[in-house]
C-alpha cells in the first residue's frame, strides 16, 4: 500500500489554506509555498514536488467535476425537464450529486463501483419523485382556486343580500364586486 501523501498528513488547517490556494487557481505552486509559510511559520511545509502533484490531482479532480455536471445536464434535458427552471435545476444536483459519488468511489481502489446504469436508474426515481411533487403542488393550486371561488361566491351572496335590504343602490355594489373583489356580474 503506497504511503499516504505528505499533504493529507498536515493538520486539518493548513492543509485547508492550502487546498484553497490551489482551487483558487490563482498562484504558482513556489507562491502557494510561501503563502503556507506565512500563514503556519513554525509548520512543516510540504516539498514543491508534493504540492504540485497535489495540484494535478485537484485539476483532475474538478476537470471530472465539470464532465460530470455536463453529463447531468444532458441526462435531466434527456429526460424532458428543462435545466433552466428550479425542478430541472434540483434534478441536476441530484444527478451530479450521484456521479460525483461515482467518481469519487472510482477513485477509491476499496470502494464498489456505481455504474451508469445504476445512476440512470437514481436519476429516474428522481424524477419520478419530482413528477409526484409537481402533481401534489397541482393538487394543491386547484384547493386554493376552488377555496377562492367558494369564498367570491359567499361574497357576492352577501353584497346581493346587501343590496335587497336596501343598504346600498345596485352601481355600488356592481363597483364593490368589480373593483374589491374581482367578481364579474
Amino acid at each position: 500500500m503506497p504511503r499516504q501523501s505528505s499533504i493529507k498528513r498536515l493538520p486539518a488547517a493548513q492543509r485547508s489554506f492550502l487546498e484553497k490556494l490551489i482551487r483558487e487557481d490563482r498562484f504558482t505552486l513556489d507562491e502557494i509555498i510561501a503563502q503556507v509559510r506565512e500563514r503556519f511559520p513554525a509548520a512543516q511545509v510540504p516539498s514543491r514536488s508534493a504540492v504540485g502533484r497535489y495540484k494535478q490531482n485537484v485539476d483532475e479532480l474538478a476537470g471530472r467535476m465539470r464532465d460530470i455536471q455536463a453529463a447531468g445536464t444532458a441526462l435531466v434535458t434527456e429526460l424532458g425537464e428543462d435545466p433552466n427552471d428550479r425542478a430541472g435545476q434540483l434534478l441536476v444536483q441530484a444527478v451530479t450529486t450521484l456521479a460525483t459519488h461515482a467518481a469519487l468511489k472510482a477513485t477509491d481502489a476499496e470502494a464498489e463501483e456505481l455504474s451508469i446504469k445504476e445512476i440512470g436508474q437514481l436519476a429516474r426515481a428522481a424524477h419520478a419523485t419530482m413528477q409526484s411533487r409537481k402533481m401534489s403542488l397541482a393538487e394543491r393550486q386547484e384547493i386554493a382556486r376552488l377555496a377562492r371561488e367558494q369564498l367570491q361566491a359567499e361574497q357576492a351572496e352577501k353584497l346581493k343580500d346587501v343590496v335587497k335590504a336596501g343598504g346600498m343602490t345596485e352601481a355600488t355594489a356592481e363597483a364593490i364586486r368589480k373593483q374589491i373583489l374581482g367578481i364579474a356580474a
